[in-house]
């Protein structure tokens, strides 16, 4: 069965009881608790005996745990900086953009599970989608392009960061030599001898390093492919 939209952020914020909680203080429970133990072991419970309270005290300000996460989501947006863009260069904000959304999902990997999968309609979302938006306009997008051009920007990082989320989930920070790779691959790769050659060459002895380069690269492929569409294109035309 399809499950119906709906959002804590269609609703009235319900005002604070005499019980001495705040609904930041469950949120910042909430975010230490996924930081530690990761989305699956997240519970009502556990963060009510955080905060020294009962969990049905909790469901005053929040009236279930999705709630709690479009909470815990919008607190995400508000540690991703970005430069006011009348104080830097376009490519400069969005430069800062990526780096620094590509670090808070390192810190708080949940995130990226929850993107897409919860509304991000509250107001720190809000307001660093605004921020992204003048910078394209300044840029000189316009229209439609303004958005899809954003959404390409996030995609990326998403995308180079699901893979490294998903490595260190199952394997924690624990990396594979070079050595131990290329041994590996002789094998997977005995009968690709190209590829094994070119594997020896490029084969990364820091993977801090290797990762951090690819990301360099793919970031800077894509603003100058946005920076190219902006030559003699029309705007608001997504052609």
């Amino acid at each position: 069965m399809t499950k119906q939209f709906t959002s804590v952020w269609l609703r009235e914020p319900r005002q604070p009881k005499e019980s001495g909680l705040r609904l930041d203080h469950i949120v910042g429970a909430a975010v230490e608790l996924l930081d530690a133990e990761g989305l699956d072991a997240l519970s009502m419970r556990k963060i009510g005996a955080k905060l020294g309270a009962g969990a049905t005290s909790l469901y005053w300000y929040v009236g279930n745990k999705d709630e709690l996460l479009e909470w815990v989501l919008d607190e995400f947006w508000s540690m991703v900086e970005v430069p006011e863009p009348d104080q830097a260069p376009w490519r400069e904000v969005l430069t800062v953009f990526a780096y620094n959304f590509r670090e808070t999902l390192r810190a708080h990997p949940w995130a990226a599970t929850l993107i897409g999968q919860l509304p991000s309609m509250g107001p720190n979302a809000l307001r660093l989608t605004d921020r992204l938006r003048r910078a394209y306009l300044a840029a000189g997008f316009h229209g439609i392009d303004i958005y899809l051009a954003s959404g390409t920007v996030m995609s990326y990082v998403l995308g180079v960061m699901m893979p490294e989320i998903a490595w260190t989930k199952t394997y924690g920070h624990e990396e594979i030599e070079r050595a131990e790779m290329l041994t590996m691959m002789e094998h997977a790769a005995a009968d690709f001898p190209e590829l094994m050659a070119d594997y020896r060459e490029t084969a990364p002895t820091d993977w801090d390093t290797a990762r951090a380069m690819a990301f360099d690269f793919g970031l800077l492929c894509l603003l100058d492919g946005l920076e190219r569409r902006l030559d003699g294109k029309p705007q608001g035309n997504s052609s």
